[in-house]
């Protein structure tokens, strides 16, 4: 007959616990360089622009050190840089669609963190490339909302400010036709108007005086609301810049064949 288990005595139990606890953290004191070693890594790699390689780096801390808001806000961005160079449109929608998930995680993770809260407005922006009238209505509104809550939690954050100023100028220049389509059958978006696009994007150069995205991005907001000579300056600003993103050379072309235009060149 087999011989019946006993139950384990209460000084048992207590050491079996602390005998797997300190199991857990002989565990996690090991993950604990090899993740940061993967993190340089990939800090190494978005600093060549290559998100390529940053992505699967990421993903491996993430599986050593699960729930880490940073790591899994740094994983929504290499898929939402990543989505544009993908080869079909499903891809481009898929991989935005992941950024998406990914920056959800973070913000439900730390809801407090502008950061987190932004790239929500970013991943909107990004899948409103691949979506029909009625989402990228749907879209529009949320880039909005994410990113004044961006702004509530740093009023000093950049990035925060050079979206709210694109999304300003964007549906300021609305045609008549489109704003009365959307307002018929899509309910409608927010007021918006290029001044407050202008004053959203001359702080963010402000506060990031080296950024040249902010300061692109400001010469073809000045450049809507007429202001030649202040949109020609801030484009110069800008493309006397390094690029440090992986858009960058990208956000460059569009600059130059501006001011290329502006000259009659």
């Amino acid at each position: 007959m087999a011989r019946e288990s006993l139950p384990l005595s209460k000084t048992v139990k207590r050491h079996f616990g602390r005998l797997l606890l300190g199991f857990g953290l002989i565990v996690s004191l090991r993950a604990a360089p090899e993740v940061d070693a993967l993190l340089r890594a990939a800090a190494e790699a978005e600093a060549r622009q290559d998100s390529k390689a940053a992505l699967p780096l990421l993903q491996q801390a993430d599986a050593a050190r699960p729930d880490d808001a940073f790591i899994i806000q740094k994983i929504a961005r290499q898929y939402s840089d990543l989505a544009l160079e993908q080869p079909t449109l499903e891809e481009k929608r898929r991989y935005a669609q992941t950024a998406l998930e990914f920056s959800q995680r973070a913000v439900a993770l730390n809801p407090q963190s502008e950061v987190n809260v932004l790239s929500l407005s970013v991943c909107y922006g990004k899948l409103s490339l691949f979506s029909d009238t009625k989402t990228k209505v749907k879209y529009s509104r949320l880039i909005r909302d994410e990113a004044e809550r961006a702004l509530a939690l740093n009023p000093d954050y950049a990035w925060a400010h050079h979206v709210m100023g694109r999304w300003q100028c964007e549906v300021a220049t609305l045609g008549f036709a489109s704003r009365v389509f959307v307002r018929l059958f899509y309910g409608g978006l927010p007021e918006a108007s290029v001044d407050e696009g202008i004053r959203q994007l001359q702080r963010a150069t402000e506060l990031e005086p080296t950024e040249l995205n902010h300061f692109l991005e400001l010469g073809f907001a000045y450049a809507t609301g007429k202001r030649r000579a202040e949109a020609e300056k801030a484009w110069q600003q800008g493309l006397a810049m390094p690029s440090r993103g992986p858009h960058d050379e990208y956000a460059r072309k569009r600059a130059r064949a501006a001011l290329d235009e502006l000259a009659g060149r």
